[in-house]
């Protein structure tokens, strides 16, 4: 599939945040997640205290255990409480004891428990532990992140309370090859509305699904802009910067080719890349057989407030992505808005929703995926020319402030969650 130029305004029929407060939800949302926190989902984070800045009550349901030392450093500005939903039930007793509480406290909870027959014992058992929260504490409206376990669990949960779900689909849940199958044109019919965060996944969905699409809208990922103040741009030193897990679909073994070509010419480039990941034994040995040990460093992972010095004092980002053998691929990578909300160049690839946002030779320079000759040209012409670098700068931080603010895109999420709510109140007296 090609991808896809669009002007700034929004393709969508995703609701606007409306004038005289519509979007205020009555009632609490519970985000439903797999793990909570997440080092590399500072999206997740960043929405949360947007929606708390502007009043609404939430609570966080994390359906796995964190596996990570590394968390964002705003994290504990987050005030919503963490329920941590048990995976393992050792006796079907357990299991057993929790149907009969579905049964017995939800409103048609057996007749909902008799509709559901797509689910596992785990998701099932965890859907009617977050049910039981939602009715007990007044949750309204579940919302998830991701399209796989978490939009699984918060579906079956939402059903079983008689409430409403939406959830937001980003990437490898759109398009990475699962051994089971995600069911996401279901979920999404199930969903008062289905979000993901580019138009190039939107025309994806769309074309895949045709009319099982209609709920789906787009509402890019934001940032706050306050804290993510724009530094003034420097073109100074000869240091590029890459950020990201170390596994194929960030590319960052095409950046250390396009680095060695570099080297070869004569330029005096080096590379910086942060993040951790099951590939650092391959790029490590790659950065060896090349001779490049003075020229790229793996400094391993840091937190978010060291990423973001990191961003401030750089050349530019480089984020050189490609399509995964297995379809994994990136979205929009949140550094991509990071750096360019700082005024950082950047640097990136033609794929997925990325042309969106780095588009070329305006507000940052784009090229072919997996071509580390035309990434080295790139790199090269940026390093050559302050100018282009000032004025990719100043264009980058423009766009981000016109379609990336948290607190708009935020706003136009709760219009959802509220619409949801309301018409389900409704159906509901109808009902009644």
């Amino acid at each position: 599939m090609t991808n896809i130029h669009l002007s700034d305004a929004r393709t969508t029929d995703a609701p606007s945040p409306s004038a005289n407060h519509s979007h205020t939800v009555s009632g609490k949302v519970g985000y439903v997640l797999k793990r909570y926190p997440r080092y590399s989902e500072t999206f997740v984070v960043t929405e949360i205290l947007a929606h708390e800045a502007a009043g609404l009550e939430l609570e966080i349901f994390a359906l796995r255990s964190v596996e990570e030392a590394y968390f964002q450093d705003n994290l504990g500005k987050v005030r919503a409480p963490v329920n941590r939903i048990p995976d393992r039930f050792r006796t079907p007793d357990t299991l057993w004891s929790l149907i009969c509480q579905a049964r017995d406290t939800l409103p048609g909870g057996w007749a909902a428990l008799h509709a559901i027959n797509d689910a596992t014992g785990r998701d099932m058992a965890q859907a009617i532990i977050v049910a039981l929260a939602c009715h007990e504490r007044g949750i309204v409206h579940l919302h998830a992140h991701f399209a796989t376990v978490s939009t699984t669990v918060a579906r079956l949960a939402a059903r079983l309370a008689g409430i409403t779900y939406s959830f937001t689909a980003h990437a490898k849940d759109i398009y990475y090859n699962y051994d089971e199958p995600v069911a996401l044109a279901a979920k999404i019919n199930d969903a008062a509305a289905a979000v993901t965060v580019s138009d190039y996944n939107l025309a994806h969905l769309q074309e895949r699904l045709g009319p099982g699409a209609r709920k789906l809208v787009r509402i890019y990922n934001g940032l706050d802009l306050e804290r993510f103040a724009r530094t003034p741009f420097i073109a100074a030193g000869h240091e590029i910067l890459a950020v990201g897990r170390l596994i194929e679909k960030k590319g960052f073994d095409v950046l250390i080719e396009a680095v060695r070509r570099l080297r070869a010419n004569g330029s005096k480039v080096s590379c910086r890349i942060i993040g951790e990941g099951e590939a650092r034994a391959q790029l490590q040995a790659q950065i060896a057989n090349a001779a490049l040990e003075d020229a790229v460093r793996l400094d391993g992972p840091l937190a978010q407030g060291e990423v973001m010095s990191a961003l401030r004092t750089t050349t530019m980002l480089v984020c050189p992505c490609v399509l995964g053998e297995d379809g994994n691929r990136d979205g929009l990578p949140t550094v991509l808005l990071e750096a360019m909300a700082l005024g950082t160049p950047c640097v990136s690839t033609d794929i997925t929703g990325i042309p969106e946002l780095v588009r070329d030779g305006e507000t940052g320079l784009c090229v072919p995926s997996r071509d580390p000759q035309a990434l080295a040209e790139a790199i090269s012409r940026l390093l050559a020319d302050p100018a282009l670098g000032q004025r990719l700068s100043n264009a980058g931080r423009m766009l981000i402030e016109r379609n990336f603010d948290i607190n708009r895109n935020a706003a136009c999420l709760r219009e959802i969650f509220a619409q949801a709510v309301n018409a389900n109140r409704v159906k509901q007296r109808g009902v009644a």
